[in-house]
Parts: structure tokens; sequence; C-alpha cells
């Protein structure tokens, strides 16, 4: 009776346990078939997307083009080779990995044992995935593909190719701020600096993509897709910056801010009539002591102009008819109080006394300027400040390149308007422009009072096709001022220079017309360790400009110097004669000389004469130019025109190192 009772009970939970497992295996059956018809596209779908992939293809970026076509910025393509060790058949790899490994090891440098000790341990493993090289050159890449075994297709020789695109810059470090770059953040977000930021636009192109595999090891395979969507490159830029100016300007400032022991400075040449820039030098030091493209100081940085800023304010007095060129201003001896303890002083010590208004401006009085401008605006600063702001310069240039500094021009009506502000302003202090903006109002000036918007690019173009873009230049003011006051204001920035008694004096030039300004700003002036900025801005030739310049220094070491006129004025010499000395003029040879020079009267400078010339009524510039040309070193002696030349007309030019011309 109780194995029947234990048999019953037995049998009852084995039903259980069945009914139990039945309804499991329903349920289960159940939710399969959900998944398989609900559910199962979008587990297909994740089950897919960990296995294949659409890759995106970086386009070329357009190329970056000096005024020349010389190239500043180029994509170049680099080539990453693997190879998949299960494709080819054992056959064909045994007949061609000897041939193989030794052509791969004189292309990548390898020891041809390692190579073929490397595939051959792919091969037994079915790596499909082994790198074979990467980082190569398209010449490379093109020598490989043509080995034995890789010149197969993919499908047999296993051979698998990527491509990347870096971006190079043939001219290294030099205008690196101003041709900048674009960098792309870990949250998508873009820097974009200089003239590749400000027109990433048209460079980038469009994207392309490629279907990839997941493989073994996490890696990933192209594999061949209909839809596969090649890149199309960016458009290329042509820029107003000529490598050779660019190379003058970059070298020259280098060199003055290693002599000084300067903490940064900038160097800008502009095309006076177009805006055209030419070059752009940003030197900041490093703690070793060395000079690179830090930051491009032109454009990203407003600093108090100190004197080269009396230019605006002569300007404004001039303008509104408050004072002439034959002004008589009182200096006394050079130093003027306000509020009984601000000051303002000369740099020469018991002041010049009675000047003109124009010889205020040449010897930089700060008293006498602004004794010009409180005396006279004193009781209406309002007049003056509208004046400067008439002119544009509370404004910014609107240049494409990001990172343009504000122009700072106090206004009576702000809030922290007071009663120094008007006779600092007069001399630079208290205001604010960038060295761009400050040479722009200066190039305003050489190209008979229209103001023209700094111009980097030239054009937009794709391939060498017709451009799709280009740029002329733009007018930001046609007449900052009336002709009188720019006949006034060039004879004074001459002056500048060419008298005696002119700040920039020191930098005159026989052969060379330069007029400017020069600058000595004291900055941390309210501690104890004063430091300086020192400028000098101007255009050339002065009778008829087509360059303008400034260049500014920042903290010289001060026991070496950091007047404007010692530390600034000679690196603007430097440019501008380099550029000068570079432009190709037309020469006008004696007429006694024509049989010596094939029956020309006049040519161009150049070295097709073998013999040299009768030199004799020719100007200095002009000798010199040709002479150079031909690599022959020149000494003056005198001043006027050659009569007399050490060598005699007709000498060979191959036998000459050295000529001496006497001028009168």
């Amino acid at each position: 009776m109780m194995d029947a009772q234990l048999l019953k009970k037995i049998m009852n939970r084995t039903y259980l346990v069945g009914i139990v497992l039945g309804l499991l295996a329903f349920v289960l059956i159940g939710k399969l078939l959900y998944i398989h018809t609900v559910q199962g596209e979008h587990y297909q779908q994740i089950a897919l997307q960990r296995t294949v992939k659409n890759v995106k293809l970086e386009p070329s970026r357009g190329n970056v083009y000096a005024d020349d076509g010389s190239i500043l910025a180029t994509s170049v393509p680099r080539f990453e080779l693997r190879w998949d060790a299960k494709v080819p058949a054992t056959a064909l790899y045994q007949a061609h990995r000897e041939a193989m490994a030794l052509g791969l090891a004189q292309i990548i440098g390898q020891a041809k044992e390692d190579i073929l000790q490397k595939f051959d341990r792919a091969k037994q493993q079915q790596n499909r995935y082994l790198l074979v090289a990467k980082n190569l050159t398209y010449s490379q890449y093109k020598k490989i593909k043509a080995l034995p075994l890789f010149n197969q297709p993919i499908y047999k020789g296993g051979l698998i190719v990527e491509q990347n695109i870096i971006r190079e810059h043939p001219l290294g470090k030099v205008a690196e701020r101003t041709v900048g770059y674009e960098m792309q953040d870990a949250d998508g977000s873009y820097l974009r600096v200089g003239l590749e930021g400000a027109y990433s636009q048209y460079l980038r192109g469009d994207e392309g993509r490629r279907l990839k595999q997941k493989i073994a090891n996490g890696q990933w395979k192209p594999i061949n897709d209909s839809n596969e969507k090649e890149p199309t490159a960016g458009f290329d830029i042509h820029t107003t910056l000529n490598i050779n100016i660019q190379d003058v300007a970059h070298n020259a400032l280098l060199a003055q801010l290693e002599a000084f022991e300067a903490d940064h400075g900038t160097a800008v040449v502009m095309e006076t009539q177009t805006g055209a820039v030419k070059a752009v030098a940003n030197l900041g030091r490093t703690s070793e002591g060395t000079y690179y493209e830090k930051l491009n100081y032109a454009v990203g940085e407003a600093h108090e102009p100190g004197s080269t800023f009396k230019l605006m304010a002569m300007v404004a007095a001039l303008e509104d008819d408050v004072v002439q060129e034959e002004t008589l201003v009182e200096t006394g001896k050079g130093e003027l109080k306000f509020f009984g303890k601000y000051k303002v002083k000369d740099s020469k010590r018991g002041g010049y006394g009675t000047l003109t208004a124009a010889e205020v401006f040449e010897v930089s009085s700060n008293t006498g300027m602004v004794k010009i401008i409180t005396e006279n605006y004193g009781d209406n600063p309002q007049k003056f400040v509208d004046r400067l702001y008439h002119m544009g310069l509370d404004k910014p240039l609107k240049i494409d390149i990001k990172g343009e500094a504000i122009p700072k021009i106090p206004y009576p009506t702000d809030a922290d308007w007071d009663g120094l502000d008007l006779p600092w302003m007069a001399y630079g202090y208290g205001v604010a422009l960038t060295p761009l903006q400050t040479l722009t109002f200066y190039n305003a000036i050489a190209n008979d009072g229209v103001m023209v918007k700094p111009q980097f690019i030239h054009k937009i173009s794709n391939l060498g096709a017709a451009p799709e873009q280009s740029f002329s230049p733009q007018i930001l003011n046609p007449s900052i001022c009336s002709k009188s006051t720019l006949t006034a204001v060039k004879k004074m920035m001459f002056n500048v220079v060419d008298k005696k008694w002119g700040t920039a004096h020191g930098i005159k030039d026989e052969q060379l017309s330069m007029a400017g300004k020069t600058g000595t700003c004291q900055v941390d002036y309210t501690t104890d360790d004063v430091q300086y900025v020192s400028s000098f801005v101007g255009y050339f030739p002065a009778e008829k400009p087509k360059y303008s310049c400034i260049v500014v220094i920042h903290r010289p070491n001060k026991k070496k110097g950091y007047y404007g006129a010692t530390v600034a004025a000679p690196v603007f010499k430097k440019i501008a004669k380099k550029i000068y000395n570079s432009t190709p003029v037309e020469v006008t040879v004696p007429r006694q000389s024509l049989g010596q020079l094939g029956g020309k009267q006049s040519l161009e400078v150049s070295t097709e004469n073998s013999v040299m010339p009768n030199l004799q009524g020719l100007d200095p510039r002009s000798a010199l130019q040709l002479l150079e040309q031909w690599g022959i070193e020149v000494e003056l002696i005198g001043k006027g025109k050659v009569t007399q030349q050490s060598i005699k007309p007709g000498t060979e030019l191959q036998t000459i190192a050295k000529v001496t011309l006497k001028l009168s």
C-alpha cells in the first residue's frame, strides 16, 4: 500500500514538472517567434552594425597658394598596406614569396628574412589583416603594388590598401599662423586658425564613404559596395602672400628679436593701392630663448600704439582746422602736469622749446601733441573723438581670419571717461589698435586718402578651373581726410626720416625714400618694472608709395634699447630695401655704351649681357640693380650719378667679382 502511494506521489510530481517544462517551452517558443517576427529586423541591424559599418572617407583638402603659384599648404596622400593571408592560394604564395620579400625589403628598409618570417607566420595563422607598411608615399605605394603577389587583384593577392590624407607646409614654419589650420576636437567642434580656418568651407571638400567588415582581433577590412562614394576634393585658395617678401619680413624680424631679446613681435607688408597683404610675420619667444610663429599678433593683439597714434591725432587737428603746419607750439621744458600729479614728458631732457606743429610730429614731442589736442578740444572732447570715429578707427576691419581684436577708442559719454582720457589719447595711450588696424590707416595716407580693406585672398578655384570666386579691393573709406591734410601729413612723415631732427633719421637711405612714424609706448607703467613696445609704421617709396609696412616689437631688453627708432625702424628699412632692390626696373644706358650692349638704348635688369656696360650717367640704384643681378659686388663712393667705374666697359662679366663706382 505504501509503495502504491509513493508511486502515485512520484507520478504527480512528474506530471507537474512536465507541465511546468511544457509551459516554459511554450513561452520560450513564443518569445522566439516574437523576436523573429516583431523585433527580428531590429536585432539584425544591431548585429550588422557590430560586424559591418560605413566609414567616412576624408576628402583631399584644397591647396593654399602664394601669389606666384607656390604651394603654402597642401594635402598629401599617405598609404597603409595590409595583407589578407587567407586570400591567396598556398601555391601562389609559395611561388612569389621570395621575390615579394626581396622587393619589399628594398622599398621599406627591412631585412628580407624578417619579412619572410612575418608573412609565413601570417599565412600559417590565416591572419586576415597583417600590417605590411604604413605612412607610405604614393611612389612607394605604387612600387609595392607592382611586386609579385601584390600585383594580383585583391581577391587573389590579398593586398588591402587604405589611404589617409595629411596636411603639409612646404615652407615649414614661415607664415604658419597666417596660413593656419583647421582642427576638430573630440566633441566634434572645430578650431579654425588663419586662412585655413577662414576658408575651410571651400578647402574642406565633401567626404565619401566606404563599407568595412569586422574581422578577427577587432580589425575592420574594406569590402566592395555598390553604394560606395568617393570623396570630392576641396577648392584651392590663392593668397596674396609673396614668398620672397614673407621670407624677408620673417628673417628681418627674427634677427631683431634675437638681438634685443624681445618677448614677441610682428611685421606686416601691404600693397598700397589694393590692400593685398604680401607678408605677415608673427614670432614669439620660447622659454629656451628661440622664436616661432606662436600667435597671430598682427590680427589678434590690440595694444596701446603710443606715438604712432600721433598721426591720427594730427590728421584730426588739421581736418578740424584747429592747427596748421606752421602753428607755433610752446613745449617748454618738455613736461606737462594734469591734476597736479599726472605727468606727460618728452624723451628729450629739457624739452624742445617752441616748435611748429609739423615739428611736434617730426620730433615726436609728447607735450607738443598733448597741448595741440587739449587746448583745442578741451572744452569739446567729443569733437575730437567724433573725427577719429569718422575716419573709421573705432571699427574692426572685419577680415575673414578669425580672432581680430576690437579697437578701443574711448568716447566722452562712456561711464569711465575722465579728464585724463583726452590728453592721454593725443599721444597713443588709453586707446588700443592691432598692428593691422594701425597699418590700414597709414596705408590710407599712402593711398591718397582711400582706406582699403586688407586682402589675403586673390581667388578661389578648383583643380585649375575658372575661379569659383574672385576678390577685388574693398574700399572701407573713400576719403579719410582732405587733400590738403594728406599733403601736410605726408610731408611730416617724410621729414621724420629725411630731416636730421626726425626721430627715424637713422634709417634714411640715399637710394630709397621712406616715410613713416616711430612709436615707443610704455607698458606696465603702473608697476616698478616698466616695459616698452617699439614700433615703426610707414610706406615706400615716399614719392610714389607701392608698399606700406608696420613693425611692432614687444618688451625688448631695456639695456639694449627700446625706442622705436632703435628697435623697430631698422627692421622696416631692411624689409623695404630688400623689396625695393629685388623689384625689376628698366635701366636706361648712356648712348655711348650701345655698342657693347647689342645696340639697345634701354634694357631690363637681366643676366643676358655678357660684358660690362658703360655705367657713366646712371643713378646709383640703376647701377646697383644691374650689377647685383649679375652677382657682382658693388662699392659706391660719393653721391650723385656714376662718373667713373673701376672695371672697363667690354670686360667679360664672368671675370668680374667687384666693381667700384665713383659718384658725383
